[in-house]
């Protein structure tokens, strides 16, 4: 029963409203009935202290200095902020008011919205329809005019086209949460990232002062030790000893080196084959200068390969070089190692005295040396794989914290940066704008910018509009022929997916990206979830 009554009462009301709006005067918009409510007369609104009768509105004659009486017509149209004053200043009959106290003539438009038309455009014989769709500012019908009220199909497509917006909306919104998301979870895996690396670096400093220490107790207790050698030889045995080491080094060398080069040699052949081909089979009336300078640069090489050619070892040599010494090739090394010592054992103490004097020497030059006394004359080359261990295991531990400290300063400049609210464009680091299959490099990612876009919508929907946009700042691209370096500003607003609609160049080597992305959307309410009703 009292939802019988209620819709009784929105009746009435709604049959009040329309019997009000009846009696309004032609063209007056419902910000504006209270001014025009009276029967008995009419108050310009800019001016109260002018008075007119009801019978002067829209009687097609200017009476209020603000065109307030004739919001229906075209009467007032001159009205105009950006026209002179009427009369001219300095005139005996004064000046004009240049500002029109209403907005237009008022086009109902029932069945889609309600808008304004400029007044020059009443009774013009020209149906507006964009912006009159009921046909209203025609009612004069001149020149036979006949404009229909077309506010029932017009509404209906504005209608199904905003609704398409919104839903375009709703997906983009629910896109960039997602991104959103998937930036959040990026940002904390490099902050769990960038925690993790600060305590291996800690563990890694620690064990670099472990290494550190082993590495000078290594050195300390190899340093000054003499050549001790088994059996007999003496001082020629040692020293035939390190001529073999060093002998099959070298040979182990050399039969690497003939290997790399027999490899080089193979990849030069096919590479030669290749340039061959190409400087017979190219078109020399292609006008390209790349590959002319490719082709003179192959004549040039192939001309210097034909010259006279520096004398090589054959690889019979090489082989004869690589055979193992012995009684019938290369060094017969057991004729030095079993030569008599005894021109030397002469010159030796007693083995127990010899020990006890090396030892004290030894004590004494180290403490000399440590204390700036002697200088050290160690050679690398002659460190004992005792020291180059522990060297090397220290070198590694050094190296491992320079990778991880990159590492880490990699990812502390990754988070200090600005990558837009929710840190939604993370992809941007690093990347170059782009255009021609790739091949031309527009600018390098600099910053992520506010500006103000003036565009008219477009009835696909992708234009930028007005309002403030993202825009992605480029810098410092591949110059440009006679010019300066490209620059690319990216021009950022809502889409359903990322897509490029527009390029342009507003000047020289300065490029205009407009591209829609749900990462440019507003965040709004995911379909379901509604305000709190206050009635």
């Amino acid at each position: 029963m009292r939802r019988v009554s209620a819709l009784a009462l929105l009746s009435v009301l709604a049959h009040g409203t329309l019997t009000a709006a009846d009696s309004l005067p032609r063209g007056v918009g419902p910000e504006f009935v209270k001014f025009y409510a009276s029967k008995s007369t009419f108050t310009c609104i800019g001016n109260p202290s002018i008075t007119l009768d009801p019978s002067q509105v829209n009687d097609n004659s200017c009476d209020c200095p603000d065109g307030s009486d004739e919001p229906g017509t075209a009467a007032c149209a001159h009205i105009d902020a950006l026209s002179p004053e009427q009369p001219l200043p300095g005139s005996i009959t004064g000046t004009t008011n240049t500002t029109n106290a209403l907005p237009g003539f008022w086009c109902a438009n029932a069945g889609h919205i309600g808008a304004y038309v400029p007044f020059m455009y009443v009774n013009d014989g020209v149906c507006d329809h964009d912006i009159c769709c009921d046909g209203s500012d025609e009612f004069a019908h001149v020149g036979g005019v006949q404009c229909e009220n077309r506010c029932d199909a017009i509404g209906k497509e504005h209608r199904r086209l905003e609704e398409e917006r919104r839903q375009n909306k709703e997906r983009s919104a629910k896109r960039r949460r997602t991104m959103a998301k998937e930036a959040r979870e990026l940002r904390r895996r490099v902050e769990t990232k960038v925690t993790a690396l600060k305590a291996e670096l800690q563990g890694l400093e620690i064990k670099k002062e472990e290494m550190q220490k082993k590495y000078e107790e290594v050195e300390r207790s190899e340093r000054n030790k003499v050549v001790k050698v088994d059996g007999q030889g003496g001082k020629l045995g040692v020293l035939v000893g390190l001529a073999k080491t060093r002998v099959s080094e070298l040979r182990n060398a050399l039969d690497k080196l003939l290997d790399q080069r027999d490899d080089l040699q193979d990849r030069v052949d096919q590479l030669e084959d290749i340039l061959t081909k190409f400087k017979e089979e190219y078109n020399p009336n292609f006008n390209d200068e790349g590959v002319k300078a490719a082709v003179k640069g192959w004549e040039d090489y192939a001309a210097a390969q034909t010259g006279e050619k520096q004398a090589e070892l054959s690889d019979a040599d090489i082989m004869e070089m690589l055979k193992e010494d012995g009684e019938v090739s290369g060094i017969n090394w057991a004729e030095f190692e079993n030569s008599d010592a005894s021109d030397v054992d002469v010159a030796y103490l007693p083995s127990p005295v010899n020990d006890f004097i090396r030892d004290k020497i030894n004590v004494l030059r180290i403490w000399a040396i440590d204390n700036g006394i002697l200088a050290d004359n160690r050679s690398g080359a002659g460190e004992s794989r005792l020291v180059t261990a522990a060297r090397e295991a220290l070198d590694a531990v050094k190296s491992d914290i320079s990778s991880r400290t990159s590492s880490l300063e990699e990812q502390q400049r990754d988070l200090e940066k600005d990558y837009g609210m929710d840190d939604i464009f993370p992809c941007s680091q690093g990347e170059k704008s782009k255009k021609g299959h790739g091949n031309t490099n527009m600018g390098n990612f600099v910053r992520i910018d506010k500006a103000l876009a003036d565009e008219e919508e477009r009835a696909d929907g992708k234009s930028l509009g007005k309002g403030e946009r993202m825009v992605l700042r480029y810098e410092n691209g591949q110059g440009c022929w006679n010019g300066p370096n490209r620059r690319t500003d990216v021009w950022l607003t809502c889409g359903e997916t990322d897509e490029l609609w527009r390029v342009s160049e507003s000047e020289k080597c300065v490029y205009k990206m407009e591209v829609g992305t749900p990462a440019a959307c507003e965040d709004v309410q995911e379909p379901g979830v509604q305000a709190k009703d206050e009635l």
